[in-house]
């Protein structure tokens, strides 16, 4: 394709992009010069619709690719499983889904036996807190400031104002108190509280890591008030930890844990709301009293258990936390050389979060980063801190290489922190 036609393809995308799904993203990003239109994707990059622009994917979509873009062996189970298997019938019985819900549950400690599968982390995240509700008879929901669940009915109502207010979702039922902090949750939690759902990391919060026995904690003041401990580990899951799951490093059991993202291996949506053995009495009376079209979707289901093989292995974990160390000895030249810009790495395996100067030193970075060929976002509940959530997959070439890249991408930052400040 010459010149002449990818700027017509491009703008021709763009327009139909505008005009049908979102006309204010095109301004935003135009008026950012970060006009990036996804094309070829693969392993740890993606291009540009016409093959100009390559950028290294240190976000993810939130970890949705932990095993990389277009992992090929994923791709050939996916193209198998179609040879046999389709959308299925959320109503009737399924080898596929129950073949994954048991490898989950042989994966979850304890007595996290049952699995409802959905499409969304939102979903996922609502099932969660209906089922909470349903077992204890209580309303009240519990959640951290700068957290974020999701955009659909509870999940929503479950997070920050900022998301909820401008669709009235916000209701008395629903209280946030700062992570991290026991004596929040004592003053708040009380009989009417059905359960408090936090992030085991919470990502959109700049990835905060609790005290040790913080979690512990939590769970015992639940279990003294009757609620529940719901994790969402949608993000921090799926060995993103150095961990098949995050909360093994605060050794404590949730009685909910809320997986997605990842678990489609990049192909496929599916999400899994994982509960005790006891809560599954919620549906004894009526088994179809909740119900997801897509939910568990039987190609979906083929795929996410070879991810759940993958990700489980040892092997595959200490290459997480390996990666994970290389990562912070970059950062520390990095912190060494830009004292004024860089302050500090916040890291659980490969779920990290650059700590920078302020409130503008995350949308500036997120730009010259973009400029000079890596993708990161910052957190949007603390534009302090940059996200770096690379796929699982990356290779210390690669690990090297978004260094390189991230050194010069700091120089133009801190130019651009300057514009960002005084506009």
């Amino acid at each position: 394709m010459d010149l002449k036609s990818k700027k017509s393809l491009r703008k021709e995308i763009v327009e139909k992009y505008k005009n049908h799904v979102s006309s204010s993203k095109v301004k935003f990003y135009k008026k950012y010069r970060m006009n990036f239109i996804m094309g070829k994707r693969e392993g740890s990059f993606i291009w540009d619709i016409d093959g100009e622009k390559k950028l290294l994917n240190l976000h993810c979509n939130g970890g949705v690719f932990n095993l990389g873009h277009r992992n090929r062996e994923l791709i050939e189970i996916l193209k198998e499983s179609l040879e046999y298997y389709d959308i299925g019938n959320h109503h009737l019985m399924s080898r596929a889904r129950a073949e994954l819900a048991e490898y989950i549950a042989y994966l979850m400690p304890e007595d996290l036996d049952y699995v409802i599968f959905g499409v969304s982390g939102g979903e996922a995240i609502d099932t969660a807190i209906k089922i909470a509700r349903g077992y204890t008879g209580r309303k009240k929901i519990i959640s951290a400031k700068g957290g974020y669940h999701g955009h659909t009915g509870l999940a929503l109502a479950a997070g920050d104002p900022k998301y909820r207010e401008p669709f009235y979702s916000s209701s008395s039922d629903f209280v946030q108190i700062e992570f991290n902090n026991i004596k929040a949750l004592e003053e708040n939690i009380d009989r009417r509280t059905a359960a408090v759902i936090f992030e085991t990391i919470p990502a959109t919060l700049g990835m905060p890591i609790a005290d040790k026995d913080y979690f512990r904690t939590v769970k015992r003041i639940c279990e003294r008030k009757g609620a529940l401990l719901i994790l969402d580990e949608v993000q921090s899951g799926l060995g993103r930890t150095g961990k098949l799951w995050a909360f093994q490093h605060f050794n404590v059991v949730p009685d909910i844990v809320v997986l997605g993202k990842g678990l489609s291996g990049g192909l496929y949506p599916i999400t899994a709301t994982v509960i005790r053995r006891e809560l599954e009495r919620v549906f004894k009376k009526d088994p179809f009293i909740h119900i997801s079209t897509f939910g568990g979707a039987e190609p979906g289901a083929v795929v996410a258990k070879r991810v759940l093989e993958i990700v489980s292995d040892e092997n595959f974990l200490k290459s997480v936390n390996r990666k994970s160390e290389l990562f912070s000895l970059y950062f520390n030249e990095l912190k060494r050389v830009e004292t004024k810009f860089v302050k500090g790495l916040r890291r659980l395996g490969l779920m990290m979060g650059l700590e920078l100067y302020d409130e503008y030193s995350g949308p500036a970075l997120t730009k010259s980063a973009y400029d000079k060929g890596v993708l990161l976002v910052y957190a949007n509940n603390d534009k302090s801190i940059a996200q770096l959530l690379p796929p699982l997959t990356i290779s210390e070439d690669e690990i090297k290489l978004a260094f390189e890249l991230l050194k010069k991408a700091v120089k133009k930052a801190k130019y651009l922190r300057y514009l960002l400040k005084i506009i």
